[in-house]
């Protein structure tokens, strides 16, 4: 089933059997009218439900309904109408989650989440009170993210309805900003961001797209028709995993710059004298032709040598300028070389020569 599916279909299955319990023997056409789809699609549902119920999943544990002529009424609802009570500890694990979801913008509905979160702390807060403990007496205090921006709502309502969409979106590799119309396919949080995972049409491929740069957001009258050969990207190990195409550079860090050994795609991390190395390849054990961490001559205490994927020598250049001297390219030598000719050209602007 697509995603579009089970967004629609789950709150419906949660919602049937409320609505069965306050309309015995209601005719399937008439709840079908009133859920908004049509009689073959709720019996399909109906028949889901069986399948529904309490741990055991034997007799007495499932939903059981009862069908007479073409009225339905509900034999057992498996609990699935009483309220849900939480403990305070359950109640500021589901608090600490929501607020989690609420921060990652474009996965859920942010509105829906935030009146999930406040119904939740007007529940708590009234059982504390009752109990005579003032409320939110333990609970743990998260600040809620500043919300969803509008462009993130625009990329999740046009992947709900499976239309495509028109995006001004800034490239912070190449420090340029670009409009494209791209096929949404789903979205994904990795590391820590989330990111509209599409069919760019300009590029011609699966693009992943940060939803913090997409600056504007357009959902066009069309469908979304990603390219029948577009496969999600595999983020099990990360969004920056090795690509095709990928090339290796050594860089010296001073330590200022160590984060970048953090922050960036590192696959050999050096401390000048130790001999011992972090991450993959081992020593000794990078690919023919890729330069190694410890190569050159010997990097002065306090800083690193690393080993940096890239895929853009423009990018690489831009980022080495951008550290102010607290990182140089060891290899390869040609990087290097444009690292000291654009910093030359900079120099010459600067003096006005």
């Amino acid at each position: 089933m697509s995603r579009q599916g089970v967004a629609q279909r789950l709150p419906r299955l949660l919602s049937l059997v409320p609505y069965l319990r306050a309309h015995p023997g209601v005719p399937v056409a008439e709840a079908a009218a009133d859920f908004g789809v049509d009689e073959k699609q709720l019996r399909k549902d109906l028949e889901l439900l069986w399948m529904c119920g309490l741990p055991g999943y034997g007799p007495g544990d499932l939903v059981d309904l009862s069908f007479a002529g073409d009225t339905v009424d509900v034999v057992f609802d498996a609990g699935l109408t009483r309220p849900l009570r939480l403990t305070t500890s359950e109640a500021t694990a589901l608090l600490v989650a929501l607020r989690m979801l609420h921060q990652s913008p474009g996965v859920v509905d942010s509105d829906a989440v935030a009146r999930a979160i406040g119904k939740i702390e007007a529940a708590v807060g009234t059982a504390g009170e009752q109990a005579g403990t003032g409320g939110l007496d333990g609970l743990v205090a998260v600040e809620s993210g500043p919300g969803e921006r509008e462009s993130t709502a625009v990329v999740r309502r046009a992947l709900d309805r499976g239309r495509a969409l028109r995006i001004v979106y800034f490239t912070a590799g190449r420090d340029a900003v670009s409009r494209r119309d791209v096929d949404p396919m789903r979205l994904v949080v990795a590391e820590g961001r989330s990111y509209l995972e599409a069919w760019c049409r300009r590029a011609g491929g699966v693009r992943m797209f940060r939803l913090d740069r997409v600056e504007q957001a357009e959902e066009l009258g069309e469908p979304s028709r990603p390219h029948p050969d577009a496969e999600p990207t595999d983020v099990s190990h990360g969004l920056f995993g090795r690509r095709e195409g990928q090339r290796h550079a050594v860089l010296e860090l001073e330590p200022e710059a160590h984060w970048v050994a953090e922050y960036y795609p590192v696959d050999d991390v050096r401390v000048p004298g130790a001999g011992d190395t972090e991450g993959d390849p081992p020593p000794g054990t990078a690919p023919r032709g890729v330069p190694q961490a410890d190569g050159g001559d010997p990097a002065p205490a306090g800083r690193l040598r690393v080993l940096l994927r890239f895929a853009d020598p423009d990018w690489l250049v831009r980022l080495v300028l951008g550290l102010g001297g607290a990182a140089r390219i060891v290899e390869p030598a040609e990087l290097a070389g444009a690292v000291r000719a654009r910093a030359r050209e900079a120099l010459q602007v600067s003096d006005g020569t």
